[in-house]
């Protein structure tokens, strides 16, 4: 239990640390800075207190936010992706998930793929949603979602494959 509790927060305080000092001072094309620390709600693990896990969601978003200097985008959009987590977990594993012998080693990549994919494209939607703050910027949010979502899903794979735990 201890070691699953260090393991977290020092992924936590990293993630924190390369998003805002290595990955927000990134402009690909000038405007894609990939938003890594969604791997995050990746790495969680499964059986967890549901509160605790939104609780640590909504900090991992507000320090983020507190050095990026961008009001609570990023709180809302991890808040969200950690609400969602459940409904995207069954959607993506089916009901396995709920039993107690779960584990990421008796999935497919595919699947873990999946999942990985449809947290990062939920929070883009709503990071860009919330900073354009308009609806009729659409096609802005739409090609930010998609740009940055692609190379974050990508960094975020690279990331899983390197430094994904040995027991899930």
């Amino acid at each position: 239990m201890n070691s699953t509790l260090l393991i977290n927060g020092l992924r936590f305080v990293l993630l924190v640390l390369t998003q805002v000092l290595i990955f927000n001072t990134l402009n690909f094309l000038g405007f894609i800075n990939p938003l890594v620390y969604v791997i995050f709600f990746y790495w969680y693990p499964l059986k967890s207190n549901r509160a605790i896990f939104m609780l640590t969601a909504f900090l991992l978003g507000f320090m983020i936010d507190f050095f990026s200097d961008t009001l609570a985008v990023h709180s809302i959009a991890s808040l969200t992706v950690a609400y969602a987590r459940p409904v995207i977990m069954r959607f993506c594993f089916g009901v396995n998930y709920e039993f107690q012998n779960f584990s990421f080693r008796n999935t497919t990549k595919i699947q873990r793929l999946t999942f990985l994919g449809l947290l990062v494209l939920i929070h883009q939607v709503v990071y860009f949603s919330i900073e354009a703050m308009s609806l009729s910027h659409f096609l802005l949010i739409l090609k930010k979602v998609f740009t940055t979502g692609i190379v974050t899903l990508v960094i975020c794979a690279l990331f899983s494959s390197l430094f994904s735990p040995q027991s899930e």
